[in-house]
């Protein structure tokens, strides 16, 4: 990348350590996110199912910064993936390039990442945006189990009036976790304070690529 580029090229292929919630959330209680064209949330006994990512992206990847990213489990027809909803970055780079490049909507907030009081391995993250005001996270990683976990799905999202399939494929070493999260009940994403997710886990050493190599491929 050039000093004179806003953002590097896709694909990025990006490293470091994240935090991965899965949960179940009454439709009542979420915003109303808008999706692309043809794609519609994927419904289980009448709830929405959410993935989470607290991400600390390292310098051995593409670019490295700070995010907390909220998708949603979606189906375009027969196709099931994801689109991401609700997303934090503290790297200007990465919020241009989410934006341009895939229609992620990222924005900018203020991130905090740390040990902090509770058993030992207890990691703390704290974001702070317009919004959402102060929202506060917790992971307690169990044991890392042997092997890498494969992930592939497909982000859906609209760049332009197009809706992209934008691949994404990531691995890493996994570690069910402990998980909890203490939003601003009046913030953006106060759904967070519902409940426990039914699955946490953390991924250590990851290996994530999200973009194209030409041709795009284009759903609509």
């Amino acid at each position: 990348m050039s000093e004179t580029e806003p953002f590097p090229p896709e694909p990025w292929d990006l490293r470091g350590r994240m935090h991965v919630g899965l949960r179940q959330v009454r439709p009542s209680r979420l915003p109303r996110w808008p999706l692309p064209d043809g794609v519609r949330p994927l419904a289980v006994g009448g709830r929405r199912l959410l993935l989470t990512f607290c991400v600390d992206y390292s310098s051995e990847g593409t670019l490295a910064y700070r995010e907390l990213l909220v998708a949603l489990a979606v189906r375009q027809g027969r196709r099931i993936g994801c689109t991401a909803v609700a997303v934090w970055v503290d790297s200007e780079q990465s919020k241009a390039g989410g934006r341009t490049l895939w229609g992620i909507p990222k924005e900018i907030g203020e991130f905090a990442w740390e040990p902090g009081a509770g058993p030992p391995g207890t990691e703390h993250v704290r974001l702070r945006a317009p919004g959402t005001g102060e929202v506060r996270a917790a992971f307690r990683p169990g044991r890392t189990l042997p092997g890498r976990l494969p992930i592939r799905t497909r982000l859906l999202q609209e760049v332009d009036g197009e809706v992209l399939a934008v691949p994404a494929h990531l691995t890493g070493r996994p570690a069910p976790a402990r998980a909890s999260f203490r939003p601003d009940p009046a913030g953006e994403l106060a759904f967070l304070g519902e409940g426990r997710p039914l699955l946490s886990f953390t991924l250590e050493d990851f290996r994530f690529r999200v973009g194209f190599r030409p041709p795009r491929e284009r759903l609509g």
